[in-house]
């Protein structure tokens, strides 16, 4: 059966991943079916989540999901513990509520799709737990609060459904990340909101699933259908440090006592770099050497030049 707060969303309109025609719920097979005749895929239910991948083109498959097998979710507590201990996104707190009185001005319960959801973000709570605000929560794990499985590239949604989306520390995941933001502006309403956040000057996080760093050009780049309400740094050169040091005392030794004596050693005498950034963070050199940035943007019918994006290098590294 599909779960009590996913059934809530069923009149969403499903899209299958392969073609984007309406999907339709099944209860006698616990299937999402696509109706269009010349595809006519199947989508099972499983631990009353819907598994909405498209095996052809995605680096998971349907039976990953069925067969329980290890996806980024057995990363998923890693990527939370290193974010407590070394914060990248002091800011994002003050950017999720920019992005819920932006949306609450003008609709009355607006609604958001979150990437990378089975465990909620570092900010993201006045969000997903303001009474007003609905959000169905996305990622290719299992997890507490994963409501749909589903690859960014191929988003399971018709045309035109949100309000906002959210990618907090999630496009440095994916194979393409300018096929996953096409698709966000796809399934964004005209004018709809997107905020992203994603690492810079970071190491690898996530294993086999640790793809791509951005500049704050390139962020804004990747986000260049939309128009910009504010973007910049998270994590300024003091938690980029902490990062570097951290893991240049991890790279001496694989051996498990030593390597948790050398980490030990290496928090107990970085710890208060990360606390630079209430110095650093706003200072005009920050974004060039950030652990991590942040974009927030409007769906927009225009699309930025890269002309343009060189010429406004000097004003966005002054923000």
């Amino acid at each position: 059966m599909i779960s009590e707060k996913t059934q809530l969303d069923r009149s969403l309109g499903f899209a299958c991943p392969r073609c984007k025609m309406r999907l339709v719920f099944s209860s006698t097979d616990m299937m999402m079916k696509c109706i269009h005749p010349a595809c006519g895929y199947q989508y099972p239910i499983h631990q009353s989540i819907p598994i909405l991948i498209n095996d052809a083109s995605s680096a998971f498959c349907i039976n990953d999901f069925l067969q329980n097998s290890l996806t980024y979710f057995s990363q998923g507590h890693h990527r939370q513990k290193t974010n407590c201990r070394i914060p990248m996104n002091q800011n994002a707190l003050h950017n999720f509520a920019h992005v819920r009185d932006l949306l609450l001005h003008d609709i009355p319960t607006p609604l958001i799709l979150i990437l990378g959801g089975s465990i909620r973000g570092i900010g993201s709570e006045v969000l997903l737990d303001h009474p007003k605000v609905r959000c169905v929560e996305t990622d290719i794990s299992f997890g507490p609060h994963t409501q749909i499985i589903c690859d960014a590239h191929d988003i399971p949604f018709a045309n035109e459904t949100f309000d906002a989306v959210v990618a907090q520390a999630v496009l440095e995941h994916v194979a393409d990340p300018y096929r996953c933001a096409d698709e966000i502006h796809r399934v964004l309403k005209p004018s709809g909101l997107v905020y992203s956040e994603i690492p810079f000057m970071q190491q690898v996080h996530g294993g086999a699933y640790d793809f791509t760093r951005f500049t704050l050009q390139g962020h804004r780049r990747l986000f260049q259908k939309f128009e910009p309400i504010e973007y910049g740094p998270l994590g300024g050169p003091g938690t980029a440090l902490a990062w570097a040091y951290l893991h240049f005392f991890d790279a001496w030794t694989q051996q498990p006592t030593w390597r948790k004596i050398v980490r030990g050693f290496a928090r107990f005498t970085s710890f208060w770099l990360k606390y630079t950034d209430a110095i650093l963070l706003n200072r005009p050199g920050a974004s060039d050497a950030a652990s991590a940035t942040f974009f927030m943007g409007r769906k927009s019918e225009q699309t930025l030049s890269d002309r343009e994006l060189v010429r406004s290098y000097h004003s966005a590294s002054n923000r």
